[in-house]
């Protein structure tokens, strides 16, 4: 008998053998209930109290279903503007009495007084986008959700938000170094005293008595968790503690956290990681414990979700890794010290820490601590005065940090975007501006000092030359004779050289390896009214040149580095031209027609170095 399984035949169904895939319908009957989030959170809604009750319940269903998995609401906040922002449009409609019954009864008229009773309240035009957007949303989804049938002037009118201009809105700035400086000062002081804490806990104090029953109840949390204000064992220390005249204020939180994070702990470790790898403050919020992978020589990288990015929502980035002062050391930490509690409360978030008497995971609603967090450490503003820490604004400090690390390189700052989205968004905010304002003035001040370093001479000036040597010889370049110049004897295409042996960019004695246009500023270069004509036609060349190229090939390889010649401020971010240099001597100099040469390894141009 063979040992080998038999050829399979191809098995074909009719349609009499498919069943039919059961699709829930959305059967929201009620106006109290849960929305669960996409983030592991819940949001609550209540629209009982609205009217008219069927465009509430619409409104419960998109917000249920913009809410759902795959939805464009992805987090809990988002989801609670939401909530919070449909009954105004409730408000209106109740205050001009202008309820509809039905749903065709709902015309665009409604929406239009919307928008013109919020400007009437004084909203802003931004703010009054942000709110009239949220209803057009909400709109839209009742009506591509097919149980409610507007009319169809409503449709028309929900294609757009509104028809007002709308004024630029401003960026979020970046913080100043200064500012960054003392945050990150700030947070690495306090993760090392988390380290020193967690790792060699001090008794609370040095009472026998009172340092066993610490003991017992440190015990009770190990097997329990926590321990509750109810509990006698903390009630019997309380006790003792009051007898010997010791504070209480903040006794259960001194006993959790010789054990676990707390939420003082999570603002100043939030605020490290963003500063030292820019993750956005929801990306920061949704690590997840084993959000570290791939780790080689030295580096991690980090995973986690960007549920604003459409279609790439999955995200690494790739840090340093080594103690808590990196990135992927700290969060290797925080992964050991959440260890503990993760036997009592089951979670896969990063953020797992002791907090209003219990154990709490994720981070919502931190800006009161925040604020306690900088007022302890007295973070100031640039002015010395108390400092307002907003989290969202610590991704640009970060890319502006990288920005000046970088010298404006946009090849080398643009990490995660393109050069037009980095310079857009990252590049262009107010906190760089004094840094490209003094750029473009060292660029403008450099290149007059280039024009002006080669030495032009009217009719008049030769003839002053002329008559007077000593004169000459003083104005002219060093170790030239002035005379020899004026007669032409030194001549090359665009201006007479005073030094083809001695120039200042070669070694001396050795030939000048620039190319001929390099002559324009030179400082050994002397240029005379009989050059004026060989000057007029090489502008004019390169004129017809430039309508030849595009603006990126002009930008870039092709144009001639002396007429369109990046300063020392700028050049790091502008591509170097091409190898292939003119070289031009006194014995070809008229000749229009110069020889190349490809540079030798001995002479070759410098290439762009990365710092």
């Amino acid at each position: 008998m063979n040992n080998r399984p038999r050829r399979g035949r191809p098995v074909t169904f009719g349609r009499e053998f498919v069943v039919p895939l059961q699709v829930s319908a959305d059967v929201v009957s009620g106006l109290r209930f849960n929305i669960q989030t996409q983030d592991c959170g819940e949001v609550s809604l209540d629209y009982a109290h609205l009217k008219p009750r069927w465009l509430a319940l619409a409104f419960a269903r998109a917000l249920r279903r913009l809410a759902g998995l795959g939805g464009p609401l992805s987090v809990r906040s988002t989801v609670v503007v939401y909530v919070r922002t449909l009954p105004l449009f409730f408000a209106y409609m109740a205050e001009t009495e202008d309820v509809p019954d039905a749903p065709e009864l709902l015309q665009a008229g409604h929406v239009d007084g919307f928008e013109a009773w919020l400007a009437a309240k004084g909203k802003s035009t931004i703010h009054l986008l942000f709110i009239l957007t949220k209803i057009i949303v909400a709109l839209r989804e009742v009506a591509s959700e097919g149980a409610v049938t507007f009319s169809e002037q409503l449709c028309d009118r929900l294609a757009y938000v509104t028809l007002r201009p709308i004024p630029p809105s401003r960026p979020r700035d970046a913080y100043s170094p200064y500012i960054a400086r003392q945050l990150r000062d700030a947070a690495r002081a306090d993760i090392m005293g988390i380290v020193q804490r967690l790792r060699d806990p001090k008794p609370m104090n040095s009472h026998s008595g009172l340092l066993a029953m610490e003991k017992e109840i440190h015990a009770h949390i190990e097997a329990k968790g926590i321990v509750r204000h109810t509990d006698p064992k903390y009630h019997v220390l309380n006790d003792a503690r009051r007898v010997h005249g010791l504070s209480s204020e903040r006794l259960c939180h001194q006993l959790h956290e010789r054990h676990y994070l707390t939420f003082h702990d999570v603002i100043p470790l939030m605020v490290f990681l963003a500063l030292e790898t820019g993750l956005e403050p929801e990306c920061c919020k949704s690590l997840r414990v084993d959000c570290l992978r791939n780790p080689a020589n030295g580096t991690v990288e980090i995973a986690y979700i960007k549920r604003r990015a459409r279609g790439a929502e999955h995200k690494t980035l790739r840090v340093r890794d080594g103690g808590p002062r990196t990135p992927g050391g700290l969060i290797r930490h925080v992964i050991a010290w959440t260890a503990t509690a993760r036997k009592h409360r089951s979670t896969d978030c990063l953020w797992l820490y002791y907090g209003l008497g219990g154990l709490k995971s994720g981070v919502n609603h931190p800006q009161q601590r925040i604020d306690a967090w900088t007022t302890q450490h007295n973070i100031r503003n640039d002015d010395g005065r108390p400092f307002h820490l907003t989290l969202s604004r610590l991704r640009k400090t970060h890319k502006a940090l990288w920005y000046l690390k970088t010298e404006g390189h946009m090849t080398r700052f643009a990490v995660g975007h393109t050069k037009e989205v980095a310079a857009r968004h990252y590049a262009n905010v107010p906190a760089l501006l004094p840094l490209h304002e003094s750029t473009i003035a060292d660029a403008f001040t450099e290149a007059v000092t280039s024009a002006l370093s080669s030495t032009v001479l009217t009719p008049e000036q030769e003839e002053t030359w002329r008559d007077d040597p000593v004169l000459a010889s003083e104005a002219a370049p060093a170790g030239c004779d002035p005379i020899s110049l004026l007669d032409g004897k030194q001549d090359i295409w665009l201006a007479s050289c005073g030094g083809f042996f001695s120039g200042p960019y070669a070694d001396p004695g050795s030939p000048c390896s620039q190319p001929f246009w390099g002559c324009l500023e030179c400082p050994n270069a002397v240029i005379t009214a009989r050059k004026l004509p060989a000057v007029l036609s090489f502008l004019a060349f390169i004129e017809d040149q430039r309508l030849s190229l595009s603006a990126s090939h002009w930008a870039g390889s092709s144009q001639p580095r002396t007429l369109a010649s990046p300063c020392r401020s700028c050049q790091r971010s502008v591509r170097r031209p091409s190898r292939r240099h003119v070289v031009c001597s006194p014995a070809n100099r008229y000749s229009t027609t110069c020889h190349r040469r490809r540079y030798s390894e001995g002479h070759r141009q410098p290439s762009h170095r990365h710092y």
